[in-house]
């Protein structure tokens, strides 16, 4: 019982420290894009990088700054790791492998922060500050750049104009993510998180052998690494680690950081399209798929059945012994709902239902309550096909927040439901068809394959969390995943701004006795019904040979 009032006293905390927080940094947001003015360093960065702040872009326009801002990104982050044996702070570590440093340089990029390789034995601090943590900001920012343009595609008319890409890269980097980082990695050094530049401190294990364990700057990593839903770790243990997550405090706080914005970019579209009460639909629909999955991940972890487990209390493998199975039950739903992909457990260990669900989260296309940016954008899709088959069932043509949902648009919708999964299952086929790529799991049956599931369902969904269990850092592996990430994130965000475009360029049209509400609990019925059964029909097949025959 003890256990159970303290797991539900840490979801009553963090629920009720989200709520404090939905309506200030919502309406923060909503007028950080709206603002006419810009501050005097954003002014310095234009005239830096040569950019007009008030020029408007077109649709193509923005998702080609998208494209080229990135595919720079990869080019200077794989030199950063291949070079960082010659550069400072490097600790003595080599250059990074090729296929290791495009699989890293995708994967922080892309916001994914997957990670085939142990951070604190191949990074030096030069290429974690400069390299990963930098990427943690930007790629972060394009998310909930590219998200805001898909809502101005709602907000505005008869324009090809969706906003700038420079301005809301910079000034989401600026106002949002900098100083909520600084914050955050403040209380999370109070919370006994290290900061310094220490090459290591030598230590006795408790076998009496010597161990060095590296320093760094970990504590202002970890910060954006949960505020950007990006969940790559300072640490091989990530969070479970005790140097980046020391105590239950820090765990809960952690578990706070990464749901923030998501949840709080719901109040940011229904400002900036004038209608709040569309923005709590979509929070409650994401509301009500992440306490789904995490009553039944919580109950799975905790009921497991089996006398060796029922004799122990509950199912302690893979979990961190100080957080316990309700922590680590909240934060595995929380990250796998959020693209972060920080972990204080480890997901293979969880009974096989349990790892499916975890694995189904995924599937819904991370928007319970999904990444930074991509999860608002992602359920505003699923939004739109709500609306289109609802419009079907009544015979009249579909709207949503006063726009017509014609052929165009739900094409583009069709492409960006339909790419995720193509990654997800195309690239898990390719590796189980294949003996060298099989050789890579530690575990043969329906486990394996849930392992090689879980890889490509993480970075298929720029999640980055992984099953463990697979030695995913090969030349296939880091070449496949690699691939899989840049088709995951950047595909969808091109279908997205064209999105935007079309939905900009449209007239409003009034709404009548005919038109869908979708502000109401039947539409959040619907809309958390389509979701399920999209990700449901799509891979129930594969889920049913991997997790859920583990489970039967």
């Amino acid at each position: 019982m003890s256990d159970t009032m303290a797991g539900l006293l840490q979801i009553g905390m963090l629920l009720a420290a989200l709520a404090v927080c939905y309506r200030p940094l919502g309406g923060h947001m909503a007028r950080v894009f709206t603002a006419e003015r810009d501050l005097r360093i954003e002014r310095l960065v234009y005239r830096l990088v040569g950019v007009d702040p008030r020029a408007e872009q077109r649709w193509t326009a923005y998702a080609t700054s998208v494209l080229a801002f990135s595919f720079v990104g990869v080019a200077a982050l794989y030199a950063l790791q291949r070079f960082q044996s010659g550069l400072p702070w490097s600790l003595g570590f080599p250059g990074v492998d090729p296929a290791l440093a495009f699989n890293t340089a995708a994967s922080f990029v892309t916001n994914t922060n997957w990670q085939a390789y142990s951070g604190e034995a191949t990074m030096g601090h030069l290429t974690q500050m400069a390299g990963l943590a930098v990427q943690n900001f930007v790629s972060a920012a394009v998310g909930i750049s590219v998200a805001v343009a898909l809502i101005r595609g709602f907000a505005r008319s008869r324009t090809d104009g969706i906003g700038n890409f420079w301005v809301d890269l910079v000034r989401v980097t600026f106002r949002v993510l900098l100083p909520l980082a600084v914050v955050a990695a403040v209380v999370l050094i109070a919370l006994g998180a290290i900061q310094n530049l220490s090459a290591g401190t030598d230590a006795t294990t408790l076998t009496g052998g010597q161990q060095t364990i590296t320093g760094g700057p970990v504590a202002s990593q970890e910060a954006i690494k949960e505020l950007g839903t990006n969940g790559g770790g300072f640490y091989n243990a990530n969070s479970s680690h005790p140097f980046e997550n020391p105590t239950a405090l820090s765990n809960l706080f952690e578990i706070f950081l990464l749901l923030l914005i998501p949840v709080s970019l719901t109040r940011t579209f229904g400002l900036m399209v004038g209608d709040k009460r569309q923005g709590h639909a979509l929070l409650a629909t994401m509301a009500v798929l992440w306490g789904v999955l995490v009553t039944a991940v919580t109950a799975l972890e905790v009921n497991r059945a089996g006398t060796a487990l029922q004799a122990a209390g509950a199912a302690m493998e893979g979990k961190e012994t100080r957080f316990g199975e309700w922590s680590s039950a909240l934060f595995a739903v929380s990250t796998t709902g959020t693209s972060t992909g920080a972990v204080d457990s480890f997901h293979s260990s969880y009974s096989g239902v349990g790892g499916g669900l975890l694995i189904l989260n995924m599937g819904l296309g991370e928007v319970a309550p999904g990444g930074v940016g991509s999860g608002l954008y992602g359920m505003l899709v699923l939004a739109l096909l709500t609306v289109f088959v609802a419009g079907l069932m009544v015979g009249r043509t579909p709207e949503y927040l006063r726009k017509k949902i014609t052929g165009r648009e739900i094409k583009l919708v069709s492409l960006h439901i339909l790419t995720m999964p193509l990654v997800v299952l195309g690239g898990t086929a390719l590796a189980m068809s294949f003996e060298t790529p099989r050789d890579s799991m530690l575990n043969p049956g329906p486990h394996g394959l849930s392992e090689v599931l879980y890889a490509f369902m993480s970075a298929g969904n720029n999640n980055g969390s992984a099953f463990a269990g697979l030695s995913a850092n090969t030349p296939f592996f880091n070449t496949a995943l690699g691939l899989a990430m840049l088709l995951g994130r950047f595909l969808p965000i091109v279908f997205v701004l064209a999105l935007a475009g079309s939905l900009a360029r449209q007239q409003e049209v009034p709404e009548t006795g005919g038109t869908l509400p979708t502000r109401g609990p039947l539409f959040i019925g619907m809309l958390t019904g389509v979701t399920v059964l999209v990700a449901g029909l799509t891979f129930f097949p594969v889920l049913a040979l991997g997790p859920l025959a583990e489970g039967l």
